[in-house]
């Protein structure tokens, strides 16, 4: 579990600082988007120094102070973000981060301070990102901020403007949504031989294969945001997924596919001429993948792109 922000008191300018790589934890896990989790520091940082040396002495803990102004701005944004989505082209997904990627829109080559990197754990899940995002703002910032940081439910009253019994119920519906959708057992390797059998299956054309690594009802979403080509629609069925799958391999021959750590769990990342195109993210029950999500869309995709090395 992520480090909670706002636990320090009578913060100095550096420990303010260090408070950055929380706050990024919170806001990725509230918004599902990077660059927005990025705006919501940055916005939070500039409150906090717009305030006069007066009213910064009158805060009792200025770093909890940080976390309950984040959470707001993520409670605006996740309200105004159901509208932008719905003029989004085809499916809406999280964007997907890496193991060893930096906390950064434009691109981590350069940028390895520790605090701009995400913690790693179920709750940044592609499934559990997903199925956030179908719940109310007020269900999602009160779930993350109890369920994932620890956040006792009078303080986050406070933030949702809610009493804090409301709150209590908030992360529970949110946590019974989860709870409905929650994979069943899975361990990490046989996820992970699943997943390298998926990739072996699509590289080498083995329709047959490919079909038995699939869940009966297994489900495709692609996210191209209207800028790369992508299903509009969740692809349904194991036969339709299996030769969607084949059938953009065929489409990119010289396409490398490459194991890596997506969100926490093993998935594969797409690549063309040494440049990341794509990255799947897959969700694994009983040995079959039951969920996959493909992300083509590359604004999205800047925790492989920024570290890509094109073959000389």
């Amino acid at each position: 579990m992520p480090t909670p922000p706002g636990s320090v008191q009578n913060p100095t300018l550096g420990s303010l600082m260090a408070e950055r790589r929380g706050l990024l934890n919170l806001g990725y896990r509230m918004l599902g988007s990077v660059q927005d989790a990025e705006d919501v520091v940055q916005e939070t940082y500039a409150r906090w120094y717009a305030l006069s040396e007066e009213e910064q002495r009158a805060i009792a803990v200025p770093l909890a102070w940080m976390t309950r102004v984040a959470s707001r701005i993520c409670l605006d944004q996740l309200a105004s973000a159901r509208v932008r989505r719905e003029r989004y082209t085809g499916e809406w997904l999280p964007e997907p981060v890496r193991h060893s990627a930096t906390w950064t829109s434009t691109g981590g080559a350069g940028a390895d301070d520790p605090a701009d990197r995400i913690t790693l754990d179920e709750s940044v899940g592609m499934g559990m990102l997903v199925v956030l995002d179908s719940v109310t703002p007020a269900e999602r910032v009160a779930f993350v901020l109890h369920d994932v940081f620890g956040m006792p439910f009078a303080e986050i009253a406070e933030t949702v403007g809610r009493t804090p019994a409301a709150c209590r119920q908030l992360a529970s519906s949110a946590r019974r949504r989860l709870a409905e959708r929650r994979p069943g057992p899975s361990t990490a390797r046989e996820h992970r031989q699943v997943v390298s059998a998926f990739r072996e299956a699509c590289e080498t054309g083995d329709l047959d294969t490919l079909v038995a690594l699939l869940d009966p009802d297994v489900e495709s979403r692609s996210d191209g945001g209207g800028k790369v080509r992508a299903a509009l629609r969740p692809v349904v069925g194991r036969d339709k997924v299996a030769r969607l799958f084949l059938g953009l391999m065929r489409k990119e021959p010289e396409v490398d596919l490459v194991e890596d750590e997506v969100n926490g769990t093993p998935g594969v990342a797409v690549r063309v001429a040494g440049t990341t195109v794509a990255v799947l993210a897959l969700e694994v029950c009983d040995g079959l993948i039951t969920h996959v999500w493909l992300v083509v869309n590359l604004d999205k995709l800047h925790a492989w792109t920024g570290y890509d090395t094109p073959p000389a």
